[in-house]
């Protein structure tokens, strides 16, 4: 019996005991994340119940909160005149009572519903005035002149566009389409909310994505000989003037296959063509021979110098560029043309044109400008350029600037060409998957003797209206030279 009494009370202890740890865990260590959780409606109850900082661009709200009386306090508003809610929508996110926060209204939640560490006196104020304690205004980077030549320039058209300084990281325009209106999810309404977040989560299009910094990457084709060229020239084997072999057709080892050039013919007089006449004329035999001489070693860690394979927050997740590790001779001399596995963004393919025209430096990319108190307008945090890695000397930086300034100048970037800049660029055409058209890409950089500069990348899924007849030259490029434009002539 005293056996028995004793069993139970072991059991009864031990139950006691995982109760007491449970709801001592719950209560002092997963409270915070619980009551901060995006589907945890009492919290959305809670944050609709005080006015939500607005998240601005270039001092106009794109999305801010207005008063109610509804059971929510405040309803969240994306948009204005002149800064539509769609084009702006992959940035924002939006903040709803049934789905929770996505984009930036989820990575700035913290300050944007005024609960973060950095509005600590803004709470205690509130505590002896009685007031609710207002979110912080989130002021982004962007300009509104490249966001909406991205934009539009994209039109209907799949696609993404990245702009960033060079010198500073600030991301000028991140565009994707097509865009979304999420004014339609932020309903107080929960059935209209819920029946726009399935409309917008099965849309087969999937404007969800922000194709600029994730969803499916892309092979990048040819705009990915500018990493490529780099690892040459950083091989200290090379220089621009190098000469290379540029035949018709260049017979890749331990395969029957072989590589073209995109017009059929061979790339210089007597197949032979210098590295920089090769990126100019997007040579495609040249740079897989290359690839090949340079190795995939070379190739990969380039690429990582410049951030593939590289975790980054903007604060928005950037999802990582990628580069394949262990290629045979053929895999490698694929690579070196941007196909293979190759895959990156628009925002990786614009780091590397501004680590080119930022004499080999590339800046982190960073999306918000300033945060500041919304009531006393008091600066909370401000941007602070950082280095993201040195991806080539200055020498060779040098060079790559030169090759594809020319490559704008006489080859096949010539319609990026603006009146009174330096303009560097490069074309390219990304098979993707068989039977379909191909990719259309650009990425750039320009500059003006009065300190402006912008670097650009473009990206049409499937060659956009153009189909089976795109090239990045005349699908992506036109847009590119809309945004820089915007930006240097602004």
């Amino acid at each position: 019996m005293n056996k028995a009494l004793r069993h139970v009370s072991v059991v009864g202890l031990v139950m006691f005991a995982l109760l007491f740890g449970s709801t001592s865990y719950v209560q002092f260590f997963a409270a915070q994340s619980l009551s901060e959780h995006e589907l945890n409606n009492r919290t959305i109850i809670d944050e609709l119940s005080r006015e939500r900082g607005p998240i601005l661009v270039d001092g106009t709200p794109v999305a801010y909160s207005v008063p109610t009386d509804s059971t929510y306090e405040f309803q969240r508003t994306y948009g204005a005149d002149s800064l539509p809610a769609e084009q702006y929508a992959g940035l924002t996110g939006y903040f709803s009572v049934v789905s929770g926060a996505s984009g930036l209204e989820r990575t700035e939640n913290g300050l944007l519903s005024g609960t973060d560490d950095a509005l600590f006196y803004d709470k205690v104020r509130s505590i002896f005035t009685g007031e609710q304690p207002m979110g912080a205004a989130v002021e982004l980077t962007i300009d509104p002149a490249a966001q909406s030549a991205a934009y539009q320039g994209l039109g209907g058209q799949k696609g993404a566009v990245a702009a960033i300084d060079p010198k500073t990281g600030r991301v000028l325009a991140l565009a994707s389409t097509p865009g979304w209106d999420p004014n339609a999810l932020a309903s107080h309404d929960s059935e209209q909310a819920q029946g726009a977040y399935n409309s917008l989560i099965d849309d087969p299009d999937n404007p969800a994505y922000n194709r600029a910094i994730g969803g499916n990457l892309y092979p990048p084709g040819s705009t990915f000989k500018i990493i490529t060229a780099a690892a040459a020239l950083e091989s200290g084997d090379y220089t621009k003037d190098s000469e290379l072999e540029g035949p018709a057709e260049l017979d890749l080892p331990e395969t029957s296959a072989t590589i073209r050039n995109s017009g059929g013919g061979s790339c210089g007089a007597g197949d032979s063509i210098t590295l920089q006449q090769s990126l100019v004329v997007s040579c495609n035999t040249s740079f897989a021979q290359l690839g090949m001489d340079v190795g995939g070693d070379a190739l990969e860690e380039q690429a990582r110098k410049f951030g593939f394979g590289q975790d980054l927050t903007i604060p928005l997740r950037v999802t990582p560029s990628s580069f394949p590790g262990e290629l045979n001779a053929p895999q490698t001399a694929q690579s070196a043309l941007g196909q293979f596995e190759v895959r990156a963004t628009p925002l990786q393919m614009a780091m590397v044109s501004a680590g080119v025209a930022n004499d080999g430096v590339v800046m982190r990319p960073q999306l918000i400008d300033n945060v500041r108190n919304s009531r006393t307008l008091d600066s909370i945090s401000e941007l602070k350029p950082q280095e993201f890695s040195r991806a080539v000397s200055s020498d060779s930086a040098e060079q790559l600037t030169d090759m594809m300034v020319e490559q704008v100048n006489s080859g096949t970037g010539q319609v990026a060409q603006i009146p009174g800049a330096e303009v560097g660029g490069k074309t390219g055409t990304a098979q993707h998957a068989e039977g379909a058209a191909p990719h259309a890409w650009f990425t750039s950089f320009a500059k003006t003797e009065d300190d402006q500069e912008v670097a650009v990348a473009v990206v049409v899924e499937s060659g956009g209206s153009a189909g089976s007849e795109a090239s990045g030259a005349r699908v992506a490029g036109p847009i590119a030279k809309n945004v820089m434009e915007a930006v240097i002539n602004g």
